[in-house]
């Protein structure tokens, strides 16, 4: 799977060898934007064209479009996860909220 960016959307794409064509979809929001090309620079300008489409139908319909992902996150865990969490954060000297981001940054 390979990225691909354009106003801060981010789109993922494979290739399929069957059908000789490059399909890809916007991750980062909840709508669905899909792209295809035969050529990356094809598939480049699908995704250009589609978020572009995209932007214009939500103005069209009065709608807020969905901005690409905020950073923030919620996440539900075992009581007990959370205090070994934060106890561990509290060790290494930083908030929890630096110590996540840092061991997910290591984990990605």
């Amino acid at each position: 799977m390979s990225i691909l960016h354009y106003k801060n959307y981010t789109g993922v794409f494979d290739y399929d060898p069957e059908a000789d064509i490059f399909h890809g979809e916007v991750i980062n929001i909840s709508d669905v934007i899909t792209f295809q090309g035969r050529s990356i620079d094809e598939l480049k300008q699908a995704l250009t064209d589609s978020v572009e489409d995209y932007l214009d139908f939500c103005k069209t319909k009065g709608k807020n479009p969905d901005k690409p992902f905020s950073g923030r996150f919620n996440l539900r865990i075992h009581p007990s996860l959370h205090e070994r969490i934060v106890v561990k954060a509290k060790q290494k000297n930083k908030s929890l909220n630096a110590w996540i981001a840092e061991t997910l940054e290591k984990a990605v």
